[in-house]
């Protein structure tokens, strides 16, 4: 079942990584490990409060976790502190965990990613976000909008054919699909279901243009220190009505996964840093380029 919102039972936890978001904000564990393959450590981390962090894919060994997608799956940690991640980032990669030096934020360059990843920001999600980039902006950060709405574009119409994650999850479930379907959750058989169909042809295309899109993202980020961008574009949705309405679901659903997904598919390194409201959660997403995951962790030990 779905555990309640640490903030309000009532409320999704966001997920697949729940209960570790939940685990953590409750205070009955001080770090967990979520896997992210659109966004399943960051969005948690946003709606209950907390800290999560998304490696590059291929930084940390998915050696030991049942795969979603091959292409796509990182694992990462939920924690109270970017430290503590980094702690944790460092121990799955084999290092020893070293202090992390926060990013000076004077003259620290912050793109921000005006367009597509802000429709539909509800106001509280918004106020709390302008209110970050005015406290940056006054501490010395350089603070810009940043245009990547042509290469978002791109990338929708080159998965439009072959969802990578639906394609990979059918090859990954394909023992158990006919034998067992009634055993999975209906949503969840839909969206693995929705694979099966996609030529080799196809997908092998679609995983060509991402590389092109991936390295062209890479130098449109060069500029920069960091994307900044709201998490999650609204707080999270109360947990009765989603249950009741499939297709309110996957239209929340797709809202929530928006934002992090740009971190997968275009291989980023991304953290999401809990925002102290009046009201529900929200998360701020610092974004790096692909491989750069500790300065990343600098520059969001700096802003946290």
């Amino acid at each position: 079942g779905t555990p309640g919102n640490a903030v309000d039972p009532n409320r999704v936890p966001g997920g697949s990584s729940s209960g570790a978001g939940v685990s953590v904000a409750d205070g009955t564990s001080e770090i967990s490990i979520g896997s992210d393959t659109g966004g399943s450590v960051r969005i948690p981390a946003a709606f209950n409060g907390v800290t999560g962090f998304k490696p590059t894919a291929g930084r940390v060994s998915t050696e030991g976790a049942f795969p979603l997608s091959y292409t796509l799956d990182t694992i990462g940690p939920l924690a109270k502190t970017v430290q503590q991640c980094a702690d944790t980032d460092a121990i799955m990669v084999g290092a020893t965990p070293q202090p992390v030096t926060a990013f000076p934020l004077a003259n620290l360059r912050v793109g921000v990613p005006r367009g597509l990843m802000f429709e539909n920001v509800d106001s509280v999600v918004g106020a709390a976000f302008e209110a970050q980039l005015t406290r940056l902006s006054r501490l010395g950060a350089k603070v810009v909008d940043w245009q990547i709405d042509d290469l978002i574009t791109a990338m929708r119409q080159a998965t439009a054919p072959a969802a990578i994650a639906a394609v990979e999850a059918a090859a990954v479930h394909a023992p158990w699909l006919d034998t067992r379907g009634a055993d999975y959750d209906r949503r969840v058989l839909s969206r693995i279901l929705g694979g099966r169909s996609v030529s080799a042809a196809t997908f092998i295309n679609t995983v060509r243009r991402r590389s092109e899109l991936i390295a062209a993202m890479d130098a449109r980020l060069a500029p920069l220190d960091v994307l900044l961008l709201p998490t999650v574009p609204t707080v999270a949705p109360e947990i009765a009505p989603l249950e009741a309405d499939d297709e309110l679901f996957g239209r929340i659903n797709l809202q929530t996964l928006r934002n992090p997904m740009l971190g997968n598919l275009f291989e980023l390194t991304g953290t999401s840093l809990p925002v102290k409201t009046s009201s529900l959660p929200v998360g701020l997403m610092l974004i790096g380029r692909r491989m750069t995951d500790a300065r990343l962790l600098s520059v969001a030990k700096g802003v946290q």
